[in-house]
């Protein structure tokens, strides 16, 4: 295969050769263990506090309330578990909406089956959730607010300020999976009244099987994982020194120079979808058309299965996705896309291509001019759209 286009960064990102420098020696060389008391397991310990600051910089927020996990999973799992099981003589309500991670929503199924409470927001077309119905849903028992900070199919950003304030007036602890969101757009934890933040390294050019979750100062919370006492005995296990190093690496590279990267993929962004929208019909752009991720292009093309237009893709070395890559196995209409009110023959047709920093103008050109081919093939073996063609 002569050319290879990546274009399912929301997926996964490769790990940058900056990142990458940065870890090796703590396989190799500083490889003790951080709660180890000579030498060895001290120059680790260093590592992992300063990979901590540099977590805590990116989020505006205290190193004292970063815990580091697995990844966005764990962490959307221990901020969820956590807070309902500590909390739960004070209420048994938690409200998210339907969009969000299976991380979250799977999460919310076992609570639901041992006893507790919970509310799923609906959405408007655009993927918004409605603030008033966020309000009305607020309850005397309600003790978690989880949601996203930008939906990691469609793209769409919810106003997270303002479901911040409302959480913060009714002393309600507010969670948001930023799983997709940090790195790619601004995160002020203080000002946004964030309580709880999920982030992971893979998504910003970080290593995978490493992530952080954000808890701020005085909120109790129980542990997901017990055992040792490491990160200040709230996360047992040993710590993973290398992604540890690798993610604060990555998330202080991803907030250099950001809203220059950030112009360079909203162009790229408009370019796609001014060019897909042009030359081919029956389309339809998923996700709110501003208020989304810089990267994220996200289509349904009608007449064709989502599945055949993504191996016809890869035919032509072209990688994207049909919506999460933790539910790709499956032949199920994405959640995300039933919840904004698409019918399923037409969400079964959907494609999500994500940029990344690497990804060119030529790129995205060479995309369309294969999808323009591609769509036109599938259509033509579709009775449907036959069907169509000839009442013209």
């Amino acid at each position: 295969m002569e050319k290879y286009i990546y274009m399912d960064n929301a997926a996964t990102t490769p790990v940058k050769k900056e990142v990458l420098d940065e870890m090796i020696p703590y396989f190799t060389e500083k490889y003790g263990n951080p709660s180890s008391i000579y030498t060895l397991g001290s120059a680790s310990k260093v590592a992992v506090e300063k990979a901590r600051d540099q977590v805590a910089k990116a989020l505006g927020a205290d190193k004292k309330e970063i815990f580091f996990t697995a990844g966005g999973s764990e962490s959307d799992n221990w901020a969820i578990k956590g807070i309902a099981l500590k909390h739960k003589d004070k209420g048994n309500h938690i409200i998210t909406t339907k969009i969000e991670h299976h991380a979250i929503l799977h999460t919310c199924e076992y609570l639901q089956k041992n006893g507790f409470e919970i509310t799923y927001l609906n959405v408007d077309k655009d993927g918004l959730i409605d603030l008033d119905e966020l309000k009305n849903a607020i309850t005397d028992k309600t003790i978690l607010i989880s949601i996203m900070f930008a939906n990691n199919e469609i793209g769409t950003i919810q106003p997270i300020k303002e479901i911040g304030e409302i959480a913060k007036e009714r002393k309600i602890y507010f969670h948001t999976d930023a799983v997709q969101a940090v790195g790619n757009v601004k995160i002020d934890v203080k000002d946004m009244n964030i309580d709880l933040l999920s982030l992971s390294g893979h998504k910003l050019y970080g290593p995978k099987g490493i992530g952080a979750l954000y808890i701020r100062q005085g909120i109790k919370i129980d542990p997901l994982i017990a055992g040792g006492g490491q990160e200040r005995n709230k996360r047992a296990g040993t710590e993973n020194v290398p992604g540890i190093v690798g993610l604060g690496k990555a998330i202080e590279l991803a907030y250099e120079n950001l809203e220059e990267k950030n112009e360079k993929l909203i162009s790229l962004r408009e370019r796609l979808i001014t060019k897909i929208e042009e030359n081919i019909k029956y389309v339809k752009l998923n996700g709110h058309r501003t208020k989304r991720l810089p990267g994220n292009v996200n289509f349904c093309f009608e007449f064709i299965e989502g599945e055949s237009l993504l191996l016809s893709l890869d035919m032509e070395g072209i990688a994207g996705s049909s919506g999460s890559a933790c539910t790709s196995g499956t032949l199920d209409p994405s959640h995300v896309l039933l919840a904004i009110g698409l019918p399923h023959e037409i969400a079964h047709g959907s494609l999500r291509l994500s940029l990344g920093s690497f990804n060119t103008e030529e790129e995205a050109d060479y995309v369309v001019e294969k999808l323009v081919e591609i769509v036109e093939r599938l259509r033509k073996m579709s009775p449907l759209y036959e069907r169509i063609m000839e009442g013209k």
